[in-house]
């Protein structure tokens, strides 16, 4: 259900990066691929200094169903990734906890999504402790649909 093309419309999160660049968001879409063993591979397109990347990343899947485990480089660096809700038509809500921070990901069939989703999403987000001023929407045109071979990172985003 969650494969095919997603848009990135919102995030909430603590992440200090976030709020010290969110002037400079830009317009991200995702790819979904389901492989063999329900692992997802991902690929992350959006633009860096005007240049189109893509960030590749692979989603192992956990005990349960909708839940993913995000292994990064390093000592700790593991993200516990859940579907918290999706029609896969038209949204998906994920979460990714690492440590004791955790994000929320509003993620769209389309760039922009209807008023009814965005509200679903900022509840899940006070439903975390989070807050409106630490949700980000993005761009909802400028996207990249590729990057060439020199510009696609293996690893976290």
């Amino acid at each position: 259900q969650l494969a095919g093309r997603w848009f990135l419309v919102g995030v909430a999160s603590r992440c200090g990066y976030l709020a010290e660049h969110s002037h400079r968001l830009e317009a991200t879409a995702v790819t979904v691929t389901v492989l063999e063993g329900q692992s997802l591979a991902i690929s992350t397109f959006r633009k860096l200094d005007g240049m189109c990347w893509e960030i590749r990343q692979r989603y192992l899947p956990a005990q349960a169903h909708g839940r993913f485990l995000l292994k990064g480089r390093g000592y700790r660096s593991k993200v516990d990734v859940v579907v918290g809700e999706m029609d896969h038509s038209s949204y998906a809500i994920l979460y990714y906890q690492k440590g004791r921070s955790i994000s929320v990901k509003l993620y769209g069939r389309t760039s922009r999504v209807s008023d009814a989703v965005v509200d679903k999403f900022e509840q899940r987000i006070r439903a975390v402790g989070l807050s409106e001023d630490v949700t980000y929407y993005f761009p909802t045109y400028g996207f990249c649909d590729s990057a060439d071979e020199f510009h696609i990172l293996d690893g976290e985003l």
